[in-house]
């Protein structure tokens, strides 16, 4: 496939009718010389988002393609379709609840894209929106290599992605290529059912196709509410926590990337996680499950989840402890 040199920008959504327009009108105040095409994957929204995105397409069809899934396909599925419709030299992307703050975001990466060939993906810090009162606050903390690297150097950093992500994938411009040989080279990671979520295993491959960039400026708004992987359902958040956790250690393995002390620890963190998870449910099947985890993952149980293992080994003595903790935080 010959690409285009232009920028491919993919628009992901779904029964976003509140923010849909705000992330469009962010796209099309972009000050970028060259052209660009929005590829907006409507993933058979039930609200009004479709008509506002039908209406940007009739006022843009020089630029934006609309394209409404006929049955939800799902967060992944939807978004690696989107992707390989991309014509552009570069392709970057936008959630239709986010917006580019920056007016030059894509300018300035398409910069250094051009000027470094040997760069496959640039990207920028990004604040955090509140959407109940629209606040806006820093990112977690990071420390972010300045400049450019080499992608192979934060592998395990992105794998891991402790406090956030290394690569907010919305700040973000690669290279449709690159994307294109990691999707040829290892295609069940990005279509594997068992996997949560889009950006990790794209960043993680990536990583290993060049050098990554990183402009030490805000270019996004990214908004902040309620998820899988920030709700209090402890069997759900367990299930969130175990599955990325494989797809780390599936990615760790697929790139060869060797055990350190920082990979064993968060690995040894995660299992804590998992019998925290299983604990405050009272599900003795996920403590098992956990246990196997930690197995496969090789990660050597610290003294807070031998502690764990402990109380839940025992009905009653769990059943104590799980009385006391509603005690202490004062649950209902």
């Amino acid at each position: 496939m010959r690409f285009e040199d232009k920028i491919s920008v993919v628009v992901c959504t779904y029964n976003q009718e509140a923010t849909i327009a705000r992330a469009l009108d962010s796209i099309l105040r972009q000050n970028c010389s060259w052209p660009m095409e929005i590829i907006i994957g409507d993933d058979c929204s039930t609200d009004g988002t479709g008509n506002i995105c039908r209406r940007y397409a009739d006022l843009h069809p020089d630029c934006i393609r609309y394209v409404r899934n006929l049955a939800n396909k799902g967060v992944r599925d939807n978004y690696f379709d989107c992707l390989l419709r991309a014509h552009g030299k570069y392709i970057t992307d936008l959630a239709g609840d986010d917006e580019w703050c920056d007016p030059y975001k894509l300018e300035r990466e398409l910069h250094v894209l051009e000027e470094h060939p040997d760069v496959v993906l640039v990207h920028t810090d990004y604040r955090l929106r509140n959407e109940d009162d629209g606040q806006l606050s820093l990112s977690p903390w990071y420390t972010m290599p300045r400049g450019i690297t080499d992608g192979r150097q934060l592998t395990s950093d992105i794998i891991m992605q402790l406090s956030r992500p290394v690569v907010h994938l919305c700040t973000a411009m690669y290279r449709n290529d690159a994307f294109r040989r990691c999707y040829a080279n290892f295609t069940p990671f990005f279509r594997h059912p068992a996997y949560p979520c889009e950006d990790l295993q794209l960043v993680a491959f990536l990583s290993h196709e060049g050098k990554f960039a990183y402009l030490d400026t805000v270019t996004l708004n990214y908004s902040t509410g309620r998820s899988v992987s920030k709700t209090r359902d402890d069997v759900r958040q367990f299930d969130f926590v175990w599955r990325v956790t494989q797809l780390g250690h599936d990615l760790q393995m697929a790139l060869k990337i060797a055990d350190d002390d920082r990979l064993r620890r968060y690995y040894a963190y995660r299992v804590y996680a998992l019998m925290m998870h299983a604990f405050r449910a009272h599900r003795p099947d996920l403590r098992e499950q956990a246990r196997r985890c930690a197995h496969r993952w090789h990660a050597r149980p610290e003294l807070r989840t031998v502690v764990v293992a402990a109380i839940t080994s025992c009905e009653w003595i769990w059943k104590a402890a799980l009385a006391v903790r509603k005690r202490l935080i004062g649950l209902n």
